[in-house]
């Protein structure tokens, strides 16, 4: 990564005189001392040596409008390259930057406010004149040589948001955990945010909105730096292979995906108040890799994800938000890569990249919005299989031949996301792209994990003797039984790694052990139900969950004892 500077910001172009006298544009002077009918306060927030970010917020004084549109011209060569909480357009060095579906009412003393990310060549003077509705504004402010940027990142993304950052300790969750017995010893664990429906963005039953734990984070953040781990989970037809995880969106609304979900959690994050945050995102968990494995002539094809592969509306939806969100300077995309139980197969692996290039690609997104990806997100995958490796034999068998391997070339989270991101980078990804393991709920520690390798007579024995992973079968993904708390957060663990994190909360169910009736979009899947015998995505075999089980994201006390009970390593 290239060296950045924060430059020094050009004076004002509009000046006085030869006393030089940096003035802002006023109303005509026949408008004796009439009010202003708007003021604008346009700041340059970061600058380095061929690019600039900028806030603009706007202040109507005049009538309330349901509609605006703002311009200005540039006095130098800057081009506007991308913009967030407004539509920004550029002819010359003209630039208009009108509202959103979202934002277009201005109240008379109400303010909006908008950004956008540019180049330039020389020198970066601030405009003298701005319109709103055709109507000259005052220029409020102007972040000139006497008015510095804004605090916040200064040029290109960091190579690791994770280096040197703390990590945001959500404190709804935090005080679920410390009320548990023994909670306290994990209780103040960084883990992501599910903003897993529309609501979620204002807050759900008087809980905590997004900007509410943007603001917690800044507090927490002092003086360093600091990371908030977000899940972007919402899509048209969500999860189409499972019912548990089922959202509120229909399989063709990607309209309201757009509108009413990604543009305003988009405004949110581009506020100039949380420049300051390292903004994480975890996009769109179980959703490209259905396309692959789950529609066709599979036999674990569902009717649903073979209309989201026919309409598109997955990579379309991935794609919108890649590029919205990645347009904020402040955020790093990091798109779910399943896990090694789910691609890590000869016909699922490359198909998959494939995929997730073809949503990094749509809607305007380009494979600079994505910083990373993310592997085992809310899953149960053991890190790292120390007791067998995929090249070994047993019995006169490859490893590979067991049936708890069953052909995959990877047999834990770890060699499976190194290798994983060597094939996103060959299937036209940057090479810098980083990887993250959720270890929230992969430890599989306690009575139940072994302490070497099975014994050698044939290679089931082999492997189910020494395997950590306890599950029946490496298709089970719901409250799994004796499961336990993995390796705990933290930054640059192994090569191409850039965190172990835990983006699933521990303690917030998978889904239901029954069919509960809820206004969450959230249904009843057997893969919850500890009774239920199975289907080919699981080879047929008992679902190994816990019972008595809330809703997917309510709290399970019993589910988070054990996890703490289980933990590897163990809890002190």
């Amino acid at each position: 990564m290239s060296r950045t500077r924060t430059a020094m910001l050009a004076a004002l172009a509009l000046v006085a005189g030869a006393s030089g006298t940096a003035l802002a544009a006023t109303v005509p002077a026949d408008t004796g001392t009439a009010a202003v009918p708007c003021t604008v306060d346009y700041k340059v927030q970061n600058q380095w040596d061929t690019g600039f970010t900028a806030a603009v917020t706007v202040t109507n004084q005049g009538a309330a409008k349901s509609n605006w549109s703002v311009k200005w011209s540039y006095a130098g060569n800057q081009k506007v390259t991308s913009g967030w909480n407004a539509k920004i357009s550029q002819s010359g060095a003209a630039v208009t930057a009108a509202n959103e579906t979202y934002n277009g009412t201005l109240a008379t003393g109400g303010s909006v406010s908008f950004g956008f990310q540019g180049t330039y060549s020389g020198t970066n003077a601030i405009p003298a004149t701005f319109t709103l509705d055709g109507v000259t504004c005052n220029v409020d402010g102007g972040g000139g040589p006497t008015d510095p940027p804004d605090p916040g990142p200064t040029g290109p993304k960091v190579d690791n948001p994770y280096s040197g950052a703390k990590v945001y300790v959500n404190p709804e969750w935090s005080a679920k955990a410390a009320a548990e017995p023994g909670g306290s010893r994990i209780a103040n664990q960084p883990t992501g945010v599910w903003l897993d429906r529309i609501a979620a963005i204002n807050g759900v039953n008087g809980g905590m909105g997004l900007r509410d734990h943007l603001d917690a984070a800044l507090t927490q953040k002092g003086s360093g730096e600091l990371v908030v781990q977000l899940v972007i989970y919402n899509l048209p037809g969500r999860d189409c292979a499972a019912l548990a995880s089922n959202g509120e969106l229909g399989p063709t609304e990607l309209g309201r995906y757009k509108t009413e979900y990604i543009d305003p959690i988009a405004a949110i994050l581009a506020d100039p108040k949380y420049a300051s945050l390292r903004i994480v995102t975890t996009i769109e968990i179980d959703s490209l890799p259905n396309l692959v494995t789950n529609t066709g002539s599979r036999p674990t094809a569902t009717p649903q994800c073979d209309v989201m592969k026919a309409n598109g509306n997955y990579q379309k939806g991935v794609g919108y938000a890649l590029g919205k969100l990645g347009d904020v300077a402040n955020v790093y995309n990091y798109i779910d890569a399943g896990h090694h139980g789910w691609i890590g197969w000869d016909d699922n692996f490359a198909a998959s990249a494939t995929v997730m290039k073809e949503a990094a690609t749509s809607e305007g997104a380009t494979v600079n919005d994505v910083h990373g990806f993310i592997a085992n997100t809310a899953n149960y995958s053991a890190l790292k299989e120390n007791n067998f490796t995929i090249n070994d034999s047993a019995g006169g068998k490859s490893v590979r031949e067991s049936k708890w391997v069953d052909w995959n070339r990877y047999v834990d989270e770890l060699s499976f996301a190194q290798a994983f991101r060597q094939q996103l980078v060959t299937t036209g990804f940057n090479s810098g792209i980083g990887m993250l393991i959720d270890t929230s709920r992969n430890g599989w520690g306690g009575s139940a994990r072994p302490a070497g390798p099975g014994a050698t007579t044939d290679v089931d024995t082999y492997v189910n003797g020494g395997r950590y992973d306890r599950r029946i079968h490496i298709g089970n993904w719901c409250n799994q039984s004796g499961a336990g708390l993995g390796e705990r957060p933290q930054a640059n663990p192994a090569t191409g790694i850039d965190a172990y994190v835990w983006m699933k909360p521990p303690g917030e169910s998978d889904g239901s052990s029954s069919a509960i009736p809820n206004d969450e979009g959230k249904g009843f899947d057997r893969m919850c139900d500890p009774t239920y015998t199975g289907n080919p995505r699981n080879g047929n075999n008992m679902s190994g969950s816990l019972p008595n089980a809330p809703l997917s994201g309510h709290w399970f006390s019993a589910q988070f004892q054990q996890l703490m009970q289980n933990a590897y390593p163990p809890l002190s």
